[in-house]
């Protein structure tokens, strides 16, 4: 798959600028120039998000000042890496919460880059399989990735709290402050869908 950082960059820092061009973000524009497979993950992606899907949305853009467009990009991709790996969405969207609070282009002093906060060195063959490591700044990508090697360390500790540690870099800290950070901001997303009825 071939990365789109560019795009996804530019609805997440200036949406309200692109959305006003009418050009920018043409779905049928964007499709002409794809693969077949290609415009299969796009047509995905376009589809309209549920009503708790909306509620996150919501939420998610107004405590971190995001545009609602790029908000429901990076939630829809959450929901769809999520149900390809197995995990609870909420989860998926906790720890992009807690990582980069939503930033797609985060970095952090240990290298660690986009939504999910990955390491390249890291994670190269998994990179190379998403179209090399411009990949990791692409959101869809990252959200992914993330997806995936969070799911591996699951299985691998057996607990969700041992893999949260492990993703974080962090296994052997026997307070699980990690994975309490996330599980309490998983809870919080919960109680904004309870709070609308869509649980």
């Amino acid at each position: 798959m071939q990365t789109n950082v560019t795009s996804w960059a530019m609805v997440a820092v200036g949406a309200a600028l692109i959305g006003g061009s009418g050009e920018a973000l043409a779905p049928d524009a964007a499709l002409e120039s794809c693969s077949a497979g290609e415009r299969s993950l796009q047509v995905e992606a376009a589809q309209p998000l549920d009503a708790g899907q909306r509620a996150l949305v919501d939420y998610l853009s107004r405590r971190f000042y995001i545009a609602a467009e790029a908000t429901e990009r990076m939630v829809g991709a959450a929901h769809r890496a999520a149900r390809e790996v197995g995990l609870d969405p909420l989860l998926v969207l906790a720890v992009i919460s807690v990582e980069s609070r939503f930033n797609p282009i985060a970095e952090s002093v240990m290298g660690a880059k986009g939504l999910m906060q990955i390491i390249p060195k890291y994670h190269r063959a998994k990179l190379d399989a998403l179209g090399g490591e411009e990949a990791v700044l692409d959101p869809e990508s990252n959200i992914l990735l993330g997806a995936r090697i969070l799911q591996e360390y699951i299985y691998r500790t057996g607990t969700v709290e041992g893999g949260l540690q492990f993703y974080n870099g962090a296994f052997w800290d026997g307070s699980g402050q990690y994975a309490h950070k996330v599980m309490s901001e998983r809870d919080r997303l919960e109680i904004v869908l309870r709070s609308k009825g869509r649980i």
